[in-house]
């Protein structure tokens, strides 16, 4: 069942259905217009192969959160002060510091949070595993999330409690384009493989001025955030790049596809969503969740962001973040694959790969995880992946950074 919603004040249309349809969670249900972006236009199936595990065949939908713990009741990990070792700051080309704030948070008011005074800044440590116990997308509740075919070891990493904000962006602004990362920055020190920034990127894939920067940002003009106003707003209008620049220069780097899950999930708690099972609504998360379904949360008849932890603690995740069900979708570190690596050791799809789609064609994508301010509750799930061209700037898409315990 798949109704067309039409967006007021904007050039394309959100194609938006009931994704739960008996085993199959499509990935087509919920697409850019074909007129504006053409590589998402094909429809497909979570369902694709089923989920045999074999390279190649396992559908979208391969693995997410279990049922386990309810929302509200859980503390989390205790959110980090800066300084010292526990937080290390940032640097230019994505040289790590050992005092002081990443350059993001030097001097940024606190105003995030559900009450508008928290800490923009703050970082939680996600506690790993030692052994591949944890499943991805997999919670064993969900049709089409119940295969414990991919099983992953994550290590210990911090994941930003909340997702980019306008402030902090800003920051970068100020200083673009004299802060493109340097070759080889942002590795994941848990995995040798990382091959780290690719420099060539800094002429064939970023901006190349200040001005063309905020060109790429002001994306669209009812529900781009650049301008809006208010730096507790998550960032959004970013592409892959300027998301992985962004977090390199912060001291950190994205997350990969397996620990973005991982701590949506609640590890191996394999939540269904961040904060458990309780049945999603407009107190957990932003999304298209108000008046059964047919509104959105916020900015009704139109949809649009909250600013950054809004529904804290109650849509918080295990370890402490916010908002990794709603508000914006977050680009992580992958390329997009119809099958997980397997086996994995805090692993990635770190280069294009052929033959990944469901059309057999090159997989030219990078997975964005955790749904958005205009999307049903299905794609809200710790386990639903998507993917977006990396070079693509839209409203709904944002990022938060991972950093080294």
């Amino acid at each position: 069942m798949t109704k067309g919603l039409t967006r007021s004040g904007r050039n394309w249309r959100w194609l938006c259905g009931l994704a739960l349809l008996g085993a199959t969670i499509g990935i087509d249900s919920c697409l850019i217009d074909p007129k504006d972006y053409p590589v998402e236009s094909s429809s497909r199936s979570d369902a694709d192969g089923g989920e045999s595990g074999s390279a190649g065949s396992a559908g979208d939908n391969l693995a997410g959160a279990s049922s386990a713990g309810e929302g509200g009741t859980d503390t989390g990990a205790a959110s980090s002060g800066f300084g010292g070792t526990l937080f290390p700051g940032g640097g230019v080309g994505g040289t790590v510091g050992t005092n002081g704030p990443p350059p993001s948070c030097a001097g940024l008011a606190a105003t995030c949070g559900p009450s508008g005074n928290g800490d923009c800044c703050a970082s939680n440590v996600v506690t790993g595993v030692t052994t591949a116990s944890f499943h991805r997308s997999y919670d064993g509740a969900t049709s089409g999330y119940t295969s414990q075919a991919y099983p992953a070891r994550v290590s210990d990493f911090r994941l930003d409690t909340y997702e980019i904000t306008v402030g902090r962006f800003r920051k970068f602004w100020n200083t673009y384009p004299g802060n493109m990362p340097a070759a080889g920055s942002g590795k994941n020190p848990n995995n040798a493989s990382d091959p780290g920034w690719d420099a060539t990127w800094n002429t064939s894939s970023l901006p190349a001025s200040q001005a063309a920067l905020t060109t790429k940002i002001e994306c669209q003009t009812t529900d781009q955030t650049w301008t809006a106003g208010n730096d507790a707003l998550p960032m959004n209008c970013i592409d892959w790049f300027e998301a992985e620049a962004f977090c390199i220069w912060d001291g950190g780097r994205l997350p990969t596809e397996a620990e973005w899950n991982y701590a949506a999930a609640g590890g191996t708690q394999q939540r269904v969503y961040p904060w458990g099972s309780a049945a999603l609504d407009c107190t957990y998360a932003n999304f298209q969740g108000a008046a059964g379904g047919t509104d959105f949360c916020v900015a009704p008849g139109n949809g649009g962001v909250n600013r950054v932890g809004s529904e804290s603690p109650k849509g918080d995740g295990l370890y402490g973040q916010a908002d990794l069900a709603g508000n914006v979708w977050e680009w992580v570190q992958d390329w997009y694959a119809n099958a997980y690596t397997s086996p994995c050791s805090n692993c990635a799809y770190t280069t294009v790969l052929d033959g990944q789609l469901a059309s057999g064609a090159v997989s030219d994508e990078r997975v964005l995880r955790g749904g958005s301010f205009n999307n049903m509750a299905s794609y809200l799930l710790s386990s639903y992946r998507y993917f977006g061209i990396p070079s693509y700037h839209s409203e709904a898409f944002g990022a938060r950074c991972a950093r080294t315990r």
